[in-house]
């Protein structure tokens, strides 16, 4: 049994294996799109295949939605030529249930997949359709960015900014290029909707294609009119929005699932840029989309398929409550004192009572008292899935190393935001334990050396170097006081979002730092101490 139109036609033999298959008329859905597009998605990884795409199908077998979704990449072009093309466009999407049990679908929503390098022409012709709707993205963070660290805009958007809109090499620079064509041909309205996780993605999105289209007028290579199509909601549209679903890279477990059902030729691929991607995605059931409702050409009814529509501040308090005190802090300490006590799933360690009773404290003691409440989402509600369901999930092979990668960035974030809100509200900052005891916790993992001794690999993270630098000389059994050598550190806002002796923080997170430290096995000592 092979995933391929053709073999979709013996329905039988998919019934025995337990996978559903699509309840719509394929064939007549890619002839709509072609007559009509109305959705093109940038990115074509294992996300959009188990959440936009799966949400595209929902609406198809409900008879609200007639064409499908026109997947591009701008990227990894591997993934359509490996993973795309040789399956016809179809996907198995296996869906992880906490209770052990796994539902198998296949998904069929895509009319159509492209490299933008090769089919750059067939995207003008589509982007100059009145019809089209909306083009959403999963490209992550990076995808956006126009300059490093340091505010120099990176030599391939430099490049892109000489050339104009038709030479452009970079993924904003395609995406502002196709926009440049609608606008040439008739500037319909369209709405672009980033669906990747970062912080405002709807602002992130509009500052590129914004930059781009200064860039451009000022050089002379487009009229003013673009600019003003861009800055004009009412023409171009960029909607905020918050996603949430774990979907780890394609996992040999559920491959073998797969084999024994009876399907061939699954076998997941490592491209050529390090994307692991297969013909299968294996995600967790539990999911979030909200987006703000701006849409100036119409949209498809996406909340019959469990999206929330709304104003783009409760957008933001969504994303505020999720990555600042419901899921993300809780993740990332977990991702800290995983790694330092020797496991690797996150699953795994919430069967560890300590790290339970961390990952507890942290989200119902100490960060439930400021947490952003945006009304359409319970947050002590969001937490209780969260603990006892998602993370717990044994079939979502999620992995503490994963989390913690680039801490440095995510830290101000993640946890400063709980300090600044209990600061702002005068709050009594000794009611905060396990959150500077996780702060100290990164700085003990920054270390490289488990609480066993051993020497582990540290996540990749763009400051590492620089810490490992100013923490040098530190090692396992050391008694301190470390206050020379943390202070630049602690007092940094970069890395915490404040400075913490500033907010009676950084004392204490000395002190916890010298307690993890105090020897083979002072890690999982320290953390009983304060759990418990």
């Amino acid at each position: 049994m092979r995933l391929s139109n053709r073999e979709l036609a013996d329905k039988a033999q998919w019934e025995k294996a337990g996978i559903r298959l699509p309840e719509f008329d394929r064939e007549a859905m890619i002839l709509a799109t072609k007559k009509s597009p109305r959705w093109v998605h940038f990115g074509a990884g294992n996300i959009f295949r188990a959440f936009p795409a799966a949400l595209a199908q929902k609406l198809q077998e409900q008879g609200l939605m007639d064409t499908g979704i026109m997947a591009v990449e701008t990227y990894d072009f591997e993934i359509i030529d490996k993973c795309y093309k040789p399956f016809d466009d179809l996907c198995v999407v296996v869906t992880l249930k906490s209770s052990g049990s796994t539902d198998m679908d296949v998904i069929a929503s895509l009319a159509s997949s492209h490299r933008i390098d090769k089919d750059l022409g067939l995207l003008k012709e589509v982007f100059a359709n009145p019809s089209l709707q909306m083009v959403s993205m999963t490209i992550t963070e990076k995808g956006y960015k126009l300059a490093d660290t340091d505010g120099k805009i990176l030599p391939e958007i430099a490049g892109d900014f000489r050339a104009g809109p038709g030479a452009v090499k970079s993924c904003m620079g395609w995406l502002a290029a196709l926009c440049h064509e609608r606008y040439t041909k008739g500037a319909p309205p369209l709405a672009l909707v980033s669906m990747d996780n970062c912080s405002h993605n709807g602002a992130v999105l509009f500052a590129a294609i914004e930059g781009f289209a200064k860039e451009w007028t000022e050089k002379g290579l487009v009229d003013k009119g673009f600019l003003d199509y861009v800055r004009d909601p009412k023409k171009l549209s960029f909607p905020w929005t918050m996603i949430d679903k774990i979907i780890p890279r394609p996992d040999d477990i559920v491959l073998k699932m797969l084999i024994s059902a009876g399907l061939e030729d699954m076998q997941s691929v490592q491209t050529s840029k390090n994307t692991y991607v297969a013909p299968f995605v294996n995600a967790e059931e539990i999911q979030y989309l909200v987006i703000e409702d701006s849409f100036p050409n119409g949209r498809p009814a996406l909340e019959k398929a469990g999206v929330y529509f709304t104003d783009q501040n409760t957008v933001d308090r969504v994303e505020k409550m999720k990555v600042c005190t419901c899921l993300n802090p809780l993740h990332s300490a977990l991702a800290i004192f995983g790694c330092l006590m020797g496991f690797k799933l996150i699953s795994e360690e919430m069967k560890n009572p300590v790290l339970f009773k961390l990952a507890e404290g942290i989200g119902y003691r100490e960060g439930l008292p400021v947490v952003v409440d945006p009304g359409i989402i319970n947050p002590k509600e969001f937490i209780d899935t969260v603990i006892n369901e998602r993370f717990p999930n044994p079939f979502v092979p999620d992995t503490a190393q994963r989390i913690a990668a680039d801490l440095s960035m995510k830290i101000p974030v993640r946890f400063g935001e709980t300090i600044k809100a209990y600061k702002a509200r005068g709050m009594d900052m000794s009611k905060l334990v396990l959150i500077p005891l996780t702060l100290a916790g990164w700085l003990r993992y920054l270390l490289g050396i488990d609480d066993q001794g051993k020497p582990f690999e540290v996540s990749h993270d763009v400051q590492y170097e620089n810490l490992k630098a100013a923490l040098s000389g530190i090692s396992l059994g050391q008694s301190g006081p470390f206050h020379d050598k943390l202070k630049p550190i602690l007092s940094n806002p970069a890395f915490f979002a404040v400075n913490l002796y500033d907010v009676g923080l950084g004392e204490r997170v000395e002190s916890y730092f010298e307690e993890l430290l105090a020897g083979p096995g002072a890690v999982e000592k320290t953390l009983k101490k304060y759990t418990g």
